[in-house]
Formats: structure tokens, C-alpha cells, sequence
């Protein structure tokens, strides 16, 4: 084992490309033994891509990287792991039908010599390793059953208990309460204490703070900036995450944009009080006619979820939905349509079918008003040649393939297939992900006509230029919970930013 202080892992001159985007560009890196090393940075910034190097998942990429000082190149995550470097992802990977030591164990039980698995060792020793990590759970419940605090110290035993000794942590705190963060911040300085290195990426800027011992900020798939977390603060660590007085000052909205006063057009849409299990604790909000809401926060705070329940792909635990003032008896997207709340999700390949020509990506969520017995293709092609006219979707004709098409186009086709009868109320997650600046100015130019139309539209991104653009009244989702609201006033990118 390296000398405490002394650097397990450096990168230097690291750059990596999907495709023709550049998501990394001579990233230079050091993580020491002993140390809890945080990231931080927007969305797309390169801080995941530069992890998911280390661990081995990403093998295509320029640069050198030394592990204690020699170099090294991983081709899989199993090459990692067996160099002892293992990374726990946002999304836990437990089995929660299992018990708590079959996880802990899960793909590499305890058996004798003729292959037999040996429970009792497992629990007793699960229950050690646990132990170690001062958590007193009985190892034969059901992981499901616990906490997902718990659950996410029990993944964590399982990666200490693989032999790793450099440990990538992905948004740890994202869904926990506070008290679970400390608890899992107590676990991070026990192992900082016994050699374990930890990178802790983070865009809550707070939680790094508490418990990292440096931090290095990423902007545009560069490092920018590295410091002793005693040296830095809130305020600094933004700044340098939007890159004040940049060349992109402009674009990323630092100067203020003037919100403008609440309206006084009827309600459209109500949540009342939605919570939907450790994602949305209580939240409450109206839309009026016409009136474009900005929902953001960082990801896993709980914005794409709401978006679903919005439109009945969750179900809330408790609360309620109105449209119109009528609340709606069951959350399903049958439902949701029939009161006039039309959805278009995050993940375009979710919503549309890439191997059918566009028209009937655009006509399949009216083909019921279109015909009740027969499909009428003649009709199908006229509507979505206006809707592909009316949108600017850049197409030969309306019998091309929705696969040929660019992303920008093809969520603009997402677009349309709600636009033909025009709903009450749109509900667009992360309507802008993955575009560039140029299709990004199309769905921002869409979204301004529809509301001249009267329409309700709920806009939930962690992008924060996205929600600025678009948005007349904003509210912030901070773990599940609404914190703020801005409206009626100026609010500038590093104001969201803080308050998420």
C-alpha cells in the first residue's frame, strides 16, 4: 500500500471523445492515499467520464494514467477491480429481494470445496465486515426492507469487502436525509483513517464541503481548478464551475435574467402535496394558462420524476393532481390525456420509434380522433406535414425515417405528436438534453409560441440555461423538496446554483 499522502492514481493529458464531442481535453488528475477527493461541475462537464476512465469502463481514451506510479490502461471494470479501484454508482446495483449478506456477497458467495454455499460463514461474516464499518443491521433481513441509506452502506461493504481500496462514489447523498449523510459521511472518515481513497462526486456543493479533504472543479471537459477543500467555499467553487468573466459569460445567463411579474390567468394545473417514496416529499404547485414553470435541480433531485407523475407514469403515495380544478381519480397517462396534460420524457428513444416514418411518430397520440375504425394515411401525412412545417422540423418529407434525422429533429418530432389538438397542459423533461445551441433556440422559440397559445407548460431540467430561457416563474427541488421559488425578479444562473 502507497504511503498515506503519497498519489494512487494520476492522469495526465487525458482526453476523450463520443463520436465528434469532445467530453474530455487534457485533464491532468491526482488522488492520494488517505484522501476523500471531491468533483464538482454542471451536467456534461466530463467529471463521470473521467471516473468511469479509472474504473476501467471507458477503455478508448488518450493519455497517461499511473496507478502508484506506474502506468496502467484498463480494458474492463473487471481490470480495475482486480487493481483494487471500484465505483458505486448513483443508481444502486443491490438486490433487494436478497438478504443484506447475500449482497453484501452477491457474485462471490462463500462455498465449501464441493461448491455448497456456506450461509452461516456469510452472515457471521458479513455482519464482521459491517461491523467494521459501524453499521449494526442483521445481515438475514431483506435489503429492501432497509433504509436507503443502509442500502447504500451495505453496497459499499460489498465494494471494501472485494479488496478495493480506491472507491469512486457517484452522488452519494442525492436521496438521503441528513441524518443518513452524516452517518455515511462518519463511514467515508473511518476509511479515510484506515488508507482508503475516495473520489466523491457531487453537485451538492455543501456535502462536498463537509467531508472532502480537496476539490477539483470541472468546466467544459477541462479541470479548472483544484484546492484544499479548507480553501474553498460555496461561492468560489460556482464561479468556477460557470466560469465567471469567460467568454461564455453570456450564454450561461451570469448577468441576470428579469423574470416577469406572477400572472393572474386561471389555474391550469395543481399538485397538492405529491409524495411519491424517498423521491418527492410534499411538493405543491399550480401552473396558469399561458404561463411557462421552470422546475430544476440537480440530477437525482426529484425533477424527472415529478414530470412522470405529472402525466401518471408515477403514481404518488399521497397527494393530488387537478387539472381545471378537477382532480384526477386514478394517476395513469390514459387519464392524464383525457384531462389534457400531454408529456414528452427525457429519452427520446423511449417516446419514438426510430425505424417508422415520421408521420407516424407524429399522428400515433390522435390516431383515435383521426379514424375510429380505419387508418387513414393520406390524412396522417397532411397533419404531420403541417406540424413538420409548423415546427421547422428539418425532414426531406413527412414519409422519412424519424431515425435519419438529427436529435434536435427528432425531439421536435416528440414535439409535435401533442401539438396537432393542443393540450391544457405540456409537461417537457429535460426538453433539451444532448442539443446543440442551435436546436436548443428551436425548442426555446416552440415553447414561447405555445404559451402566446395559452398553454400550460411545465419545463423540469437540471440544465440551468435551459429553465432560464424558457421559464417565467422557477422553482428549485433540492432532494425531493421545493426550497425556492423566483419570481417577478432578476435571477442569474449562479442564484439557481446556489439555491439547489
Amino acid at each position: 500500500m502507497s504511503a498515506r499522502g503519497a498519489a494512487v492514481i494520476e492522469l495526465a493529458g487525458v482526453s476523450k471523445s463520443f463520436g465528434g464531442v469532445t467530453a474530455l481535453r487534457e485533464v491532468d488528475f491526482t488522488l492520494r492515499a488517505g484522501e476523500i477527493h471531491g468533483l464538482v461541475g454542471e451536467n456534461g462537464a466530463g467529471k463521470s467520464t473521467l471516473m468511469k476512465i479509472i474504473a476501467g469502463v471507458h477503455a478508448d481514451y488518450a493519455g497517461r494514467f499511473l496507478l502508484d506510479g506506474r502506468p496502467v490502461h484498463f480494458r474492463t471494470v473487471r481490470d480495475a477491480r482486480a487493481a483494487g479501484i471500484a465505483m458505486v454508482h448513483q443508481e444502486l446495483s443491490i438486490a433487494p429481494d436478497l438478504t443484506v449478506a447475500e449482497n453484501v456477497f452477491l457474485g462471490a458467495q462463500l462455498t465449501n470445496r464441493f461448491g455448497v454455499v456456506q450461509w452461516r460463514r456469510m452472515a457471521r461474516t458479513a455482519r464482521e465486515q459491517l461491523a467494521r464499518l459501524g453499521i449494526d443491521v442483521d445481515p438475514g433481513r431483506r435489503i429492501g426492507e432497509l433504509p436507503i441509506g443502509l442500502q447504500q452502506l451495505v453496497e459499499l461493504a460489498r465494494v471494501l469487502f472485494s479488496g478495493a481500496r480506491i472507491v469512486i462514489l457517484d452522488e452519494p447523498t442525492s436521496a438521503l436525509s441528513a441524518p443518513e449523510i452524516e452517518r455515511l459521511f462518519a463511514t467515508l472518515r473511518q476509511l479515510r483513517s484506515q488508507g482508503t481513497s475516495m473520489v466523491f462526486i457531487s453537485h451538492f456543493i455543501d456535502d462536498i464541503l463537509g467531508v472532502a479533504d480537496a476539490v477539483t472543479v470541472f468546466r467544459n471537459g477541462r479541470n479548472v481548478a483544484t484546492m484544499p477543500a479548507r480553501e474553498a467555499s460555496k461561492g468560489s467553487l460556482i464561479a468556477s464551475m460557470i466560469g465567471h468573466g469567460h467568454a461564455g459569460l453570456e450564454e450561461s445567463y451570469t448577468q441576470g435574467i428579469p423574470l416577469p411579474p406572477a400572472a393572474d390567468s386561471p389555474v391550469v394545473l395543481e399538485a397538492d402535496n405529491l409524495v411519491l417514496g424517498r423521491t418527492l416529499r410534499g411538493v405543491s404547485f399550480d401552473v396558469r394558462r399561458g404561463e411557462v414553470l421552470g422546475i430544476y435541480g440537480f440530477m437525482g433531485c426529484g425533477q424527472i420524476e415529478l414530470a412522470r407523475a405529472l402525466f401518471g407514469r408515477a403514481r404518488p403515495d399521497r397527494g393530488a393532481i387537478r387539472v381545471a380544478g378537477r382532480k384526477l381519480r386514478r394517476a395513469s397517462p390514459a387519464a392524464a390525456r383525457r384531462a389534457g396534460i400531454a408529456f414528452v420524457p427525457e429519452s427520446r428513444r423511449a417516446m419514438l420509434f426510430h425505424q417508422e416514418p415520421v408521420y407516424k411518430n407524429v399522428t400515433i397520440s390522435v390516431l383515435g380522433r383521426l379514424s375510429a375504425l380505419l387508418l387513414r394515411p393520406a390524412q396522417e401525412r397532411t397533419l404531420a406535414q403541417r406540424q413538420i412545417e409548423n415546427l421547422r422540423i428539418r425532414a426531406p418529407d413527412a414519409d422519412a425515417l424519424l431515425g435519419t434525422l438529427s436529435g434536435g429533429n427528432q425531439q421536435k418530432v416528440g414535439l409535435a405528436r401533442w401539438l396537432s389538438w393542443p393540450p391544457r397542459v405540456l409537461v417537457l423533461s429535460e426538453p433539451t438534453r444532448g442539443m446543440d445551441v442551435g436546436a436548443k433556440d428551436e425548442v426555446v422559440r416552440i415553447v414561447r409560441e405555445l404559451r402566446a397559445q395559452g398553454i400550460a407548460v411545465v419545463i423540469a431540467s437540471a440544465e440551468p440555461e435551459t429553465v432560464l430561457a424558457m421559464a417565467d416563474r422557477i422553482l428549485v427541488l433540492r432532494k425531493g423538496e421545493l426550497v425556492k421559488q423566483f419570481a417577478g425578479e432578476v435571477v442569474s444562473k449562479d442564484r439557481l446554483l446556489e439555491a439547489a
